[in-house]
């Protein structure tokens, strides 16, 4: 296991000692947690704009029919 040295402002400091005294868990454990999620999600957003873009550039659109038939379901919904 890698060991990571980071400076915190105290603001974040002091909540992940507030949040690990209450959950009975330690800052390590919630920070790693709260990284894992972090890169997780961030990974994911990456993998799907490279995919999009892929799509554009094959020329794999939607067409008006189909935006239109989303946005009147969208519509739709919000009243």
């Amino acid at each position: 296991m890698s060991v990571m040295s980071l400076r915190l402002p105290d603001e974040i400091a002091d909540t992940l000692a507030n949040l690990a005294k209450a959950t009975g868990r330690s800052k390590s454990y919630l920070a790693v947690d709260a990284l894992r999620e972090y890169l997780a999600r961030e990974a994911w957003q990456i993998e799907e704009i490279q995919q999009a873009l892929k799509e554009a550039d094959a020329g794999d659109f939607a067409s008006a029919d189909e935006v239109s038939t989303i946005a009147n379901k969208w519509n739709a919904n919000a009243r």
